[in-house]
């Protein structure tokens, strides 16, 4: 009777899980699943019982085991699977709603064939007895692996608060399903079950009942912001997968030379094995390095990652799109936000490829803060993101790399992350530790990697957009001094005549009264030009301009300049709203270049006209006229002048500008040896309070 060892082991595990399906009953409706939980401890005391009875028997009940143990291994997984698909109530995922039924339910008709196919074949479909117990026993490796599957998913994707329950949980199905894989592995490679890893079978599975109890009473129902989640790329892709595989690939080839090489040399081929097993499970247990190459593959590959990157993401690009232009500061927060740290500090390369300090958020920094030395080189070369806690303890891993005294002397100072624009390093981000992280595994690393460059091209795009204003802006006073040149250079030519005239006309009291009012009026434009040069404002005194009196001062103006021109006019009361001194500067301009153009003997004749809500102005001359080439590539576009060295070149290009900024245009007919057109056409104001306005009429 004590020679029995199965039917102490398996009644043992009998025994073990009638008592856990006891403690279940005890405690329905306080945790989670009872129901399948129950299920499963009932169907592994069916299995056990069945074994029980088999020992007892002259021959083993062979079928009837197999059908309990299929039983068993199902409903754990059918526990197991609802365990997971609890948590997803609402979720989209084939595991919600219990989705997956289907896919069970056809699982559980494929592994019951596998099992039951060999022993209905018969006649009608022989097949070798090697392929029918291997069928047999891949079908109880796969059950296997898919129930270490399942533990590993509900372990990985678990919190650190549900752990401790799941850990025991995990651990004891573990057992079993490890020891059945192991057994069945075995069975595999020599074509039947080992007696003795059978026999001790039973007590294996009655110690994992302890674990198994532990974890079902802890296991409370879970709260709503409490879940597991999976990988986000695919459910099973496992190290439990891989290494299952790898295992049963290093088991058939040993098993294949062992058994091609036979006799006395299959037991020493079986210890090598063994031995070279055991030494590569101490290679990784003591090996430091093999252990995080090993560690950051898997996780890399296998586990479902520690952020989720929709969220980071779109956080990231809020910070970094928020207060406006202050974008180095929104970098700052940015890249801080990623790893809890309190404040930081931005390096940006300028145009002489020097970087230079552009913005700190709650950071203290020493005085010669822009000497970086040889660190900005080295960063771009290797694109490291540099742990100075680690660089002190190890600085052989920054091989080169001398951290400058200006960011060493920085109080708690702890990353300098990169932050590569293209193959160039843009900034410097230098960040104080955290009071939340405290170290960066390969993921946090990656994460500011990837930010970092997004943030490069914000920085980039920053700078490239400030360049763009301090050139627009050095551009806009410009064109302005410009401006101020051609009215000064009208002036000095007023001056002039008023010096080569003076020997001739000084004793002539006309002529005196006419210089002191040629001088007031050079003053008053000068003050003015002074005044637009101050405040970098053109022409931003608008007023109702009666255009016909308007031109009458024009042209009495230039008559003292042969040809006098002329005027032709039979409207009255034409209004404008206009800077009255510089549509002033506009008609004269171009009135004297129609002079220029115009021999002595020639005629220059203005006209205003009106054609409904528009007021015509044309200034006609009969003098050289112009190319059409030069109309339309030329005649508008600034510092172009046919005067040589004594035009500017921006008379037209400015008179142009400001009658269109008016909501007119400027139209220009010329013919060469015929002479030119010049039509100003400008939007008129009809209302009567403008005429009354400007005639003097207001009550």
């Amino acid at each position: 009777m004590f020679t029995n060892i199965g039917l102490y082991s398996y009644g043992t595990a009998l025994l073990t899980f009638g008592l856990l399906l006891v403690v279940i009953l005890l405690t329905w409706g306080k945790r989670v699943l009872v129901l399948p939980a129950a299920v499963a401890a009932l169907m592994t005391c069916c299995w056990a019982a069945v074994v029980v009875a088999s020992t007892l028997q002259p021959y083993p009940l062979v079928t009837l085991m197999e059908v309990s143990e299929w039983a068993r291994n199902l409903s754990w997984g059918f526990y197991l699977l609802s365990l997971l698909g609890s948590r997803f109530p609402d979720a989209d995922n084939i595991l919600s709603g219990r989705r997956w039924l289907p896919w069970f339910a056809a699982g559980a008709a494929v592994s019951l064939a596998g099992l039951l196919l060999p022993k209905v074949s018969g006649q009608a479909l022989p097949l070798p007895d090697g392929i029918r117990y291997g069928l047999v026993f891949v079908t109880w490796v796969a059950l296997a692996v898919i129930g270490l599957l399942l533990l590993e998913q509900i372990f990985r994707n678990s919190s650190q608060q549900e752990r401790w329950s799941i850990k025991h949980l995990c651990f004891g199905l573990g057992v079993i399903f490890t020891y059945d894989f192991f057994m069945y592995a075995e069975a595999l490679l020599f074509r039947q079950l080992d007696a003795n890893l059978w026999q001790a079978r039973g007590f294996v599975t009655a110690i994992s009942a302890v674990f198994i109890a532990v974890a079902l009473t802890r296991m409370e129902r879970p709260q709503n912001d409490s879940k597991l989640y999976l990988s986000r790329h695919v459910v099973f892709h496992t190290v439990t997968l891989l290494a299952a595989g790898i295992y049963l690939l290093l088991m058939a080839l040993a098993g294949y030379f062992i058994q091609y090489m036979g006799g006395s040399w299959g037991g020493v081929l079986q210890i090598a094995f063994l031995f070279a097993s055991g030494f590569l499970l101490l290679a990784l247990l003591f090996s430091g390095q093999i252990r995080a190459k090993l560690r950051v593959w898997l996780s890399k590959n296998f586990f479902s990652y520690k952020y989720d990157y929709r969220v980071e993401w779109l956080q990231f690009t809020r910070t970094l799109a928020r207060g406006g232009e202050n974008i180095p500061e929104n970098i700052i927060h940015a890249m801080s936000d990623l790893t809890s740290s309190p404040s930081g500090a931005l390096w940006a390369r300028s145009e002489d490829a020097q970087f230079r300090l552009l913005a700190e958020w709650d950071m203290t920094l020493p005085v010669h803060h822009n000497d970086l030395r040889n660190m900005p080189q080295w960063m771009e070369n290797s694109e490291w993101i540099i742990d100075l806690k680690e660089w002190r303890q190890s600085p052989d891993l920054y091989e080169g790399l001398e951290i400058p005294p200006p960011i060493n002397d920085i109080a708690r100072a702890w990353l300098i992350v990169p932050l590569m624009f293209g193959e160039k390093l843009q900034g410097i981000l230098v960040l104080r530790e955290s009071d939340l992280l405290h170290s960066l595994n390969w993921e946090d690393r990656d994460l500011l990697k990837v930010a970092g460059r997004q943030a490069a091209s914000h920085l980039a795009q920053y700078q490239a957009n400030q360049a763009l204003l301090q050139s627009r802006q050095f551009d806009a006073f410009n064109r302005l001094s410009a401006y101020v040149i051609h009215d000064l250079k009208n002036i000095l030519a007023q001056q002039s005549l008023i010096v080569s005239n003076a020997t001739k006309h000084r004793d002539n009291p006309a002529f005196v009264d006419d210089v002191i009012d040629t001088v007031e009026n050079s003053v008053a434009r000068m003050t003015r030009l002074m005044e637009q040069m101050r405040n970098g404002v053109r022409g931003s005194e608008v007023e109702p301009v009666d255009l016909g009196s308007l031109l009458q001062e024009t042209i009495a103006e230039r008559s003292a300049v042969a040809p006098a021109p002329c005027l032709e006019s039979s409207e009255q009361g034409l209004v404008v709203h206009a800077d009255r001194v510089q549509l002033a500067t506009v008609f004269n301009h171009i009135v004297q270049n129609a002079q220029e153009a115009t021999g002595k003997a020639g005629s220059v004749t203005v006209r205003l006209k009106r054609d409904g809500a528009l007021a015509i102005i044309e200034i006609e001359d009969d003098g050289i006229g112009m190319e059409e080439d030069f109309l339309r590539n030329r005649l508008f576009k600034p510092f172009e002048s046919t005067k040589g060295l004594t035009g500017m070149g921006i008379g037209a290009f400015e008179s142009r500008e400001f009658i269109r900024a008016m909501g007119g245009d400027i139209k220009v007919k010329s013919t060469p040896g015929v002479g030119s057109v010049f039509t100003i056409v400008l939007s008129i104001d009809t209302s009567i309070e403008a005429v009354d306005k400007l005639t003097g009429t207001e009550q």
